[in-house]
């Protein structure tokens, strides 16, 4: 892959293609794969997503201090019975969101992309796309594709670890990914895929991460909610012609420094932020006591 987005959006304007069709080719030669076997890979992944994201839209799923109490379940219903303020399908999307990380603290099977803590938000875009315009499978495939390169991107710029980067390099990395792939999958440009990343992760730059008692639960699950919502919105942004003046690299090496100026309690020691409130201290203290409960 290249290093810029200048690079990628000349490359492919000059040779008529897209960001997946360099990730593909990147793939090809640093792989053992065929092309048909990345794809069959790559709808394997599809597969773990469609199932979480609908694993608890009908039934309630809570854990232990109810940092998670049926959430996707609520959203499930009461997109179904009423007229949310963003409308069903956003309300669906956002469910589908708690869905996955209902399913990643119940262990269940999940597909980390690019990390556990943010697993909610790429299924959640795809699948409530696939739903909304009946889309296939090769379509959702090249979706993919394209957020690999943009996670390629922020992986030579900055990180995907919240222990590193904060909340920003975990659900903001995520959602940047998703609304690259959102933009792909509706029919836009490298250019417009790159834009809509960028303002994603400018959305949430600064974003902590600070789960209670150090779970993947609260406030992960909200921030998987909204991952999702701040993709969906940046793909339209972008295809609506908003532009970032700050193009994506920067953007990412921009995530990177702000990640290593965060204070170590906001990096995922589950310290500071909503960890260090009187009710995350207590929720803390009460898991470490009894741990073999939980």
């Amino acid at each position: 892959m290249f290093n810029t987005a200048k690079e990628i959006i000349e490359y492919c304007q000059k040779n008529n293609c897209h960001i997946y069709d360099l990730v593909l080719e990147d793939e090809l030669k640093n792989s053992n794969l065929t092309k048909k076997e990345i794809f069959e890979k790559i709808l394997e992944i599809l597969q773990v997503m469609k199932k979480s994201s609908t694993n608890t839209l009908d039934k309630k799923f809570t854990t232990k201090y109810k940092m998670i109490d049926g959430f996707a379940e609520k959203c499930f219903s009461y997109q179904q019975i009423s007229e949310p303020i963003v409308g069903k399908f956003l309300m669906k999307a956002m469910a589908m969101a708690f869905s996955t990380s209902e399913t990643n603290a119940n262990m269940g099977t999940i597909a980390a992309a690019p990390t556990a803590g943010s697993s909610g938000i790429m299924p959640a875009t795809l699948m409530s796309l696939k739903e909304k315009y009946d889309l296939d499978d090769e379509v959702l495939v090249k979706g993919l594709l394209t957020s690999i390169g943009i996670g390629q991107i922020i992986g030579k710029y900055a990180t995907f670890a919240g222990a590193e980067g904060g909340c920003q390099a975990e659900c903001g990395s995520a959602s940047a990914m998703a609304a690259s792939a959102a933009v792909e999958i509706l029919g836009g440009s490298p250019s417009e895929a790159l834009e809509a990343a960028s303002i994603t992760l400018i959305n949430v730059l600064g974003l902590a991460c600070d789960p209670i008692a150090g779970l993947v639960e609260y406030p992960c699950n909200f921030r998987n909610a909204s991952g999702v919502m701040n993709a969906l919105i940046s793909a339209d942004m972008a295809m609506a012609g908003i532009k970032s003046i700050v193009p994506f690299d920067e953007v990412a090496s921009a995530m990177g420094e702000v990640g290593k100026l965060l204070n170590v309690s906001i990096r995922e020691t589950g310290l500071g932020g909503l960890a260090g409130t009187k009710t995350g201290c207590a929720i803390r203290a009460q898991f470490l006591n009894l741990k073999e409960e939980v």
